[in-house]
């Protein structure tokens, strides 16, 4: 494999910071010239599924190439001579947020790996359950890793397979992992695709010009200008040649269960997810929101940028004017975190500014996806009373976040949870509101256009505000067995 190269400047993320994080994005392309420059436009639109590294492998018919970098798309693939930087006609992408740390680099996608029947780059979104404990089977057995990525473990269980062909070698490997995931993978003759038996990761099959492309989301579809064809399914394998697109079923069939909370908070709105376009459900969640709770209010306020499309769903539902209260200076840098209580109050400023002209005098309800711990929350609400608001009430678009995740969400552990440890009466005295409200988890089926929840087959994932995982969680239950810390984050964030 030549041409790799791994830079390391890593944007630092506020420790206060109460937005929950999704992991990955995944984009692959085959059989298109200039394939890695098509493959940064792709991860540009899904920078939001990570931002703290990115990589792209490609394969120009003789070799692969490589370039893993710390920090944005835009900086690290940036420049006319990417493409002699990594030739090829086929490639794969990923985009990645983690914890800072020294073992951060090491992780970083695609990774790549040389088997007998050739070489393989593999990039991963999500989370898979039992990493831990098919790690350490493997480590047992002789294997020798180089990161803590859930991706090095596919690749150790496509090596020692026995089977011939590599598309073979990786139903072998899938066969022995659980969990929530989406894949693509490139050898020196195929892209391959993948979606976890439930589907709880999302991935999307698109058409450029007659080239086959897989994407974590539509949007990234539409920054190339591909034609969107459809999702992949859950436990479906796309196998991408220039003999076409094949379809496997290697799985068992399973009911499709997927990721709720991306229509929450992680997908882009302009996304069309599992059939659903994720701003129409997020302005139907602000609607059912207004219906099951609306206090005398002059104005109702996003939070943003995610709050945006439930509080003008809240307002066309209520007849309450919508109004940018809150506005968003997207030039601040990171750089600008500081470690200090008095600095983080000054970068949530920088950050946001109250509208007064919108705020004064007013008797404002503020709409935001979601709540987490609520450290965001606070300081939003004492900046809005500050600014002169009468009353300030807040409403979360979601259901109440209750339980950790462990499928490729980056979630604190639930006794930081604050809805998991108070009521929504304490809650409200807490964030010093006049009122608080969530959406309930039936509300949130309804956004969805859906049937009411079914307790014994819940259409979607939904752990976080239920606790009804829907895999068994290995890692957990033998963690719990050894007396050791269960509800630690089992995923690539930290070392094993």
């Amino acid at each position: 494999m030549s041409g790799t190269h791994d830079r390391q400047s890593a944007p630092q993320r506020d420790p206060d910071d109460d937005s929950p994080r999704l992991e990955c994005g995944v984009f692959g392309i085959f059989g298109l010239d200039g394939a890695a420059a098509t493959t940064a436009l792709g991860l540009h639109a899904l920078q939001h599924r990570g931002q703290e590294a990115c990589g792209i492998a490609t394969f120009d018919g003789q070799r692969f190439h490589a370039e893993r970098h710390m920090g944005y798309v835009g900086d690290a693939f940036a420049g006319s001579d990417l493409t002699e930087r990594l030739p090829g006609h086929s490639a794969i992408g990923h985009t990645r947020y983690s914890t800072a740390g020294g073992s951060f680099l090491r992780n970083i996608q695609p990774m790549f790996a040389d088997m007998e029947a050739g070489g393989v780059a593999l990039a991963h979104n999500g989370n898979l359950t039992n990493f831990l404990t098919l790690r350490e089977q493997l480590v047992a057995e002789g294997a020798i890793f180089q990161s803590t990525s859930d991706s090095e473990v596919i690749l150790h269980l496509m090596a020692r397979s026995r089977r011939a062909k590599v598309v073979d070698r990786f139903i072998d490997a899938l066969s022995r992992i659980e969990g929530g995931y989406a894949l693509v993978a490139l050898t020196n003759k195929k892209l391959i695709g993948v979606r976890d038996p439930l589907g709880i990761r999302p991935l999307v099959l698109g058409d450029l010009d007659g080239q086959a492309v897989l994407a974590s989301e539509t949007c990234a579809l539409d920054m190339i200008g591909a034609r969107f064809v459809r999702d992949v399914e859950h436990g479906e394998m796309v196998v991408i040649s220039h003999d076409g697109v094949e379809s496997l079923r290697p799985f068992p069939a399973a009911r499709a269960r997927p990721c709720i909370f991306e229509y929450v908070y992680f997908a882009r709105p302009d996304s069309v997810v599992n059939g659903r376009s994720v701003y129409e459900v997020r302005k139907r969640m602000g609607r059912r929101l207004a219906q099951e709770s609306s206090p005398m209010i002059d104005v109702v306020v996003p939070v943003p940028d995610s709050g945006v499309p439930a509080a003008l769903g809240y307002a066309q539902e209520t007849g309450v004017p919508f109004e940018m209260g809150i506005i968003r200076n997207h030039y601040v840098g990171r750089t600008f975190i500081q470690p200090t209580q008095g600095a983080r109050e000054t970068g949530v400023r920088m950050k946001l500014s109250p509208n007064r002209s919108v705020l004064a005098g007013k008797r404002v309800m503020l709409i935001d996806d979601s709540i987490v711990r609520g450290t965001n929350s606070v300081r939003v609400v004492r900046m809005v009373r500050e600014a002169g608001a009468a009353e300030v009430h807040l409403r979360s678009a979601s259901p109440p976040i209750m339980w950790p995740d462990f499928y490729g969400i980056d979630m604190p552990d639930r006794d930081k949870l604050i809805a998991a440890n108070k009521t929504t009466e304490e809650i409200a005295k807490i964030l010093e509101v006049d009122s608080m409200g969530y959406l309930s988890v039936d509300g949130l089926y309804w956004a969805m256009d859906s049937a009411p929840r079914d307790p014994l087959n819940p259409q979607f994932t939904d752990h976080y505000f239920t606790g009804d995982y829907p895999t068994r969680l290995l890692d957990r239950e033998i963690a719990e067995g050894r007396n050791e810390l269960a509800e630690r984050q089992l995923s690539f964030l930290v070392d094993a």
